[in-house]
C-alpha cells in the first residue's frame, strides 16, 4: 500500500499563494517604518492595535504598577517555568567552551564565544498573551550575557499583559515596549527617533512577524524563521484517538494557519482520531480558531510501516513532533529534521511551550532541515583568533602560504607571507615570487 492522505489540507499552490500577499504587505509597511520612523510605528499601532500610548517604552514605575496586578499564584507559576529554561539554557552555555590550542611549535589557534551585543526579543500577545514567549528569548539572552535586551510585546485587550510584562521583566530586559506585529520588528531592527536599533531578532509570530524578520536578515541577524506553529503526531496502535486528537488541536488552536498532521500506520487510530476531533471541536473554547486550521491546514497520513513514517516525518520537517509508538528511541535516533520531538505519550507539545525548560521558540515551513531552535548558543557568535610565537614558525608557516598564494596568483597575499619569511627566517625572496 502506498502513502495515503485520508485528510488532506490548501494545497501548496494556495499557501504559496497566501504567502506572496503577506510578503507584499511587509515590503511596504518596512518601508514605510523606514522612511518615517516612530510616526510610521505609531499609525501601524494605531491601525493594527488601536494602541497609541504617550511613549510605546514602558518606565520602571510602570513596570511596577502593571507588575503589582500579578496574583501571587501566577508569579509563583511564571518563576518556576523561568526558572527551568534558566537552568537548560546554563547548562548548555557551560558546554559552549572557548578553546586555545597550539597546532604547531609556536602557532597558537583559539575561539571565544562572545555574546551578541544587542538583542530585539518579540512577545506574542494580541490572540493570546504568550508569557512564555519571554523566557525563551529574554531570559535566554540574558544567560548568554547579552549587554542589551530590548522586548517587545503588543497590547492585549487595549493594554499591556501583566504577566508577559512581568517575565519580560524578571527574565532580564532592559528596555520594555508595548508593541506589536510588523511595526516591532521594524522599529528594533531599523531604528527610530525613540527605539535605538538591534543587531538581532529572536521570537515566535504571526505570518506577517516571521516575514518582516525574513525581509530584515542580513540588515540584523535572526534566530530562525518561527512562523506559525506546527505540530505533528507520529503514533501508531499503542496510543488512542483522545491523546492524538487533543495533541493535534491543541497546536491547532494558535491560529488559523497553523499546520497539525497526524502520521500513523494505523488504519483504525487515523479514522478514530478523525472523529474525535469532530467530538472536540464542538466542546473545545477555542475552537473558531482550531476548526479553521484543521480544516485548511490539517493532514492525516496513513503509512504501511514505520520505516514510512520515519521518510514522511523527516520529510515534512515539522516544528513539533509528538512521537508516541512502540519504538520512541528509534525515531529518536533516526529523525533528522524537525523542531524539537516529544517522545512518548507521557510528554506533549504543551510543556515544551510552557514549562519543562527546553526552548519552544522552533523552525517552520521545513527549516527544520537546516537549524534548530533558539537555544542560548544563538545569542553567541564563535570568533577564531591566531598567534605566532616563534620566529622559526612564522618563517615555516609564512613559506607554506607564500607558495599557496602563488597557486592562486594573489602576488600580494604571497608577499604578506613573504615578508614573514624574510624578516624572521633571513631567506631572501624576491617580490612576487614564492618562498621556497
Amino acid at each position: 500500500m502506498a502513502v495515503q492522505y485520508l485528510k488532506t489540507g490548501k494545497s501548496v499552490d494556495e499557501r504559496s499563494h497566501d504567502d506572496d500577499k503577506v510578503r507584499a504587505t511587509v515590503e511596504a509597511t518596512l518601508l514605510e517604518i523606514e522612511r518615517n520612523g516612530d510616526a510610521a510605528v505609531r499609525s501601524l499601532s494605531n491601525k493594527f492595535d488601536k494602541y497609541s500610548p504617550e511613549s510605546f517604552r514602558l518606565s520602571a514605575s510602570d513596570i511596577g504598577a502593571i507588575i503589582s496586578r500579578v496574583s501571587a499564584r501566577e508569579m509563583e507559576d511564571i518563576k518556576f517555568a523561568q526558572e527551568q529554561v534558566r537552568n537548560f539554557a546554563q547548562a548548555q552555555r557551560s558546554s559552549m567552551l572557548d578553546i586555545e590550542i597550539e597546532t604547531l611549535p609556536g602557532v597558537i589557534l583559539g575561539h571565544k564565544n562572545i555574546p551578541v551585543q544587542s538583542v530585539g526579543c518579540y512577545v506574542p500577545a494580541g490572540k493570546f498573551p504568550m508569557v512564555a514567549s519571554a523566557h525563551m528569548s529574554v531570559a535566554t539572552a540574558s544567560v548568554a550575557g547579552v549587554s542589551r535586551i530590548a522586548a517587545c510585546t503588543p497590547p492585549f485587550k487595549g493594554e499591556p499583559n501583566p504577566a508577559v510584562i512581568a517575565a519580560m521583566h524578571l527574565g532580564g530586559a532592559h528596555e520594555i515596549y508595548v508593541l506589536g506585529g510588523m511595526q516591532a520588528i521594524g522599529a528594533m531592527a531599523l531604528g527610530t527617533e525613540t527605539i535605538p536599533p538591534v543587531d538581532m531578532l529572536v521570537g515566535p509570530g504571526n505570518a506577517f512577524v516571521a516575514e518582516a524578520k525574513r525581509q530584515l536578515y542580513g540588515r540584523v541577524g535572526i534566530d530562525l524563521f518561527a512562523g506559525p506553529t506546527e505540530t505533528m503526531v507520529i503514533a501508531d496502535d499503542t496510543v488512542d484517538a483522545e491523546l492524538c486528537a487533543t495533541d493535534l488541536l491543541g497546536q491547532a488552536e494558535h491560529g488559523y494557519n497553523s499546520p497539525a498532521i497526524l502520521l500513523t500506520n494505523s488504519r483504525k487510530l487515523a479514522q478514530e482520531t478523525l472523529s474525535e476531533i469532530d467530538r472536540l471541536l464542538a466542546i473545545l473554547p477555542t475552537a473558531d480558531t482550531a476548526r479553521v486550521s484543521w480544516q485548511e491546514y490539517g493532514e492525516v497520513i496513513l503509512c504501511d510501516t514505520h520505516e514510512e513514517m520515519l521518510e514522511q516525518a523527516n520529510s515534512i520537517a515539522s516544528e513539533h513532533v509528538q512521537v508516541m509508538t512502540d519504538r520512541d528511541d528509534w525515531y529518536l535516533k533516526n529523525m533528522y529534521s524537525y523542531g524539537a520531538l516529544f517522545l512518548g505519550a507521557r510528554t506533549n507539545v504543551a510543556n515544551g511551550d510552557k514549562v519543562i525548560g527546553t526552548n519552544h521558540t522552533l523552525p517552520t515551513k521545513k527549516a527544520g532541515r537546516y537549524t534548530g531552535g533558539l537555544w542560548v548558543g544563538k545569542f553567541l557568535k564563535t570568533h577564531s583568533y591566531q598567534r605566532i610565537l616563534t620566529d622559526e614558525a612564522a618563517a615555516m608557516v609564512g613559506a607554506y602560504g607564500s607558495r599557496l598564494c602563488m597557486l592562486e596568483g594573489f602576488v600580494g597575499h604571497a608577499e604578506q607571507c613573504n615578508l614573514r619569511v624574510r624578516r624572521y627566517g633571513g631567506q631572501n625572496v624576491p617580490y612576487g615570487q614564492a618562498a621556497e
